[in-house]
C-alpha cells in the first residue's frame, strides 16, 4: 500500500496524519492486508462455525425490541442533535 492510498483511506475516516505517520503507516497496513491474505489460504473445509471455545449453555433473554429507554441520556453526548437524532456532517467522495 502506498503513502497515497494511506492518505486517502485516513481522509475517509476523518483522522489528521503527518507525512511521517503516513510514511510509517504504509508498511504497517501493506503487511496487515498480507495476513488477512495468508488466512484466506487456510483450508477450512469440514470445519464446524464455532462461537464459544467452551461447551456451554448461555442464557437467552426475550427478544425483544426496545429503544433502551435512555436516549435522552445518550443524545446528552452528542455535539449537536435534532428531533432526537445525532447531527452528523455529511462525507460523500465522487469518482473521477
Amino acid at each position: 500500500m502506498d503513502k497515497k492510498t494511506v492518505e486517502k483511506v485516513a481522509r475517509l475516516s476523518s483522522i489528521e496524519m503527518s507525512d511521517a505517520e503516513l510514511d510509517k503507516m504504509a508498511p504497517q497496513l501493506t503487511n496487515i492486508i498480507g495476513f488477512i491474505e495468508q488466512l484466506s489460504e487456510v483450508d477450512t473445509d469440514g470445519v464446524e462455525p464455532l462461537a464459544n471455545v467452551v461447551d456451554i449453555e448461555l442464557k437467552l433473554r426475550k427478544d425483544e425490541i426496545t429503544d433502551g429507554a435512555c436516549a435522552d441520556k445518550v443524545l446528552a453526548n452528542a455535539p449537536e442533535e435534532t428531533q432526537g437524532f445525532f447531527v452528523v456532517p455529511k462525507i460523500v467522495e465522487q469518482e473521477d
